[in-house]
């Protein structure tokens, strides 16, 4: 009791220290506790800005078609159909994007006969806002497949998935689970959302901040607790031995160079690896246009429509 007095009311110079420095190692927990809850949820909880597309305008004749998710309630995506009985391309926008930002490639997939389905995942365009940065979002990407292999005008056992980063993450995790995906390109993916999590502090400036990283992380595990078990996806590619796959790493994407790689190391045949020197959100028109038709391309050879 007598060194708790001393604390609260020190009187000599020994307490006065001792008192000092606790003083300022509360003040830095309590600052590192708000830098890292701040990161957090700035990127649990990035911007939207749903895009006002109205599809009776839209060239391809696309309508909305609504899946249900596993919670009970139900999203609505883009269908834009191509050959009847063709396979179906799921195209996954990345993280901080909306899947009116990925129309030009689902146009370069129609036009070669592919029906093409697109949807917002969870904290983006028009979906309910907070992503889990991959966990919630697999889940979301394996409902919509479940539901397009019940439409009579698609291949039921015959996919394609490209995705880029958060897109590329689900896209890799359901094409490691079902069989029906039988082709998949992924651009600037990674193997785990808390990887992802940390390339966000890192992009800040402020993960050079002691401590920060790892209060970071545990908090992005406790906010996804029910995910706590879940491995990298590195650990299940080699699942994806019999499919095409294609693995785009972009020169300005640094902090995802070494994920793609390491996916890239990881991934049994056949595969490639396709070096770009801008990322897909960035490209001028005819660089995109020259990305989309190498997209186009490996879908072509891997599952052609009308086979």
């Amino acid at each position: 009791m007598a060194v708790l007095a001393q604390l609260r009311y020190p009187t000599n110079s020994f307490a006065k220290i001792l008192s000092a420095i606790l003083a300022l190692v509360l003040f830095a927990f309590v600052a590192l506790c708000g830098i890292s809850g701040f990161l957090l949820y700035q990127a649990l909880r990035p911007p939207q800005s749903a895009s006002s597309v109205n599809l009776d305008m839209m060239m391809g004749h696309p309508e909305t078609f609504s899946f249900q998710l596993a919670d009970g309630s139900s999203r609505d995506g883009w269908f834009f159909p191509g050959l009847r009985g063709a396979p179906a391309i799921v195209v996954c926008h990345g993280y901080m994007s909306q899947r009116a930002d990925v129309l030009t490639l689902v146009t370069a997939l129609q036009d070669h006969e592919f029906n093409v389905f697109l949807f917002d995942f969870a904290g983006h365009g028009t979906s309910p806002r907070g992503t889990t940065l991959g966990y919630k979002e697999t889940g979301e990407l394996r409902s919509a497949l479940q539901a397009l292999s019940g439409r009579d005008d698609v291949d039921a056992q015959h996919f394609g998935l490209w995705g880029v980063d958060l897109g590329g993450y689900a896209a890799l995790e359901v094409a490691a689970s079902d069989p029906r995906v039988a082709a998949i390109a992924v651009d600037d993916a990674y193997a785990d959302p808390r990887d992802m999590m940390q390339i966000q502090v890192k992009r800040s400036g402020l993960g050079v901040i002691p401590f920060v990283d790892r209060f970071t992380d545990f908090g992005f595990r406790m906010a996804n607790y029910n995910f706590r078990n879940e491995p990298p996806v590195t650990r299940r590619l080699a699942q994806l031995r019999p499919i095409p796959k294609l693995f785009i790493v972009s020169a300005d994407q640094p902090y995802l160079a070494g994920e793609v790689f390491s996916l890239f190391a990881a991934a049994p045949p056949p595969k490639e690896l396709q070096r770009d020197q801008t990322s897909y959100a960035l490209m001028s028109d005819d660089d995109r246009k020259n990305y989309e038709n190498q997209i186009v391309s490996f879908f072509l050879q891997a599952i052609p429509p009308g086979r």
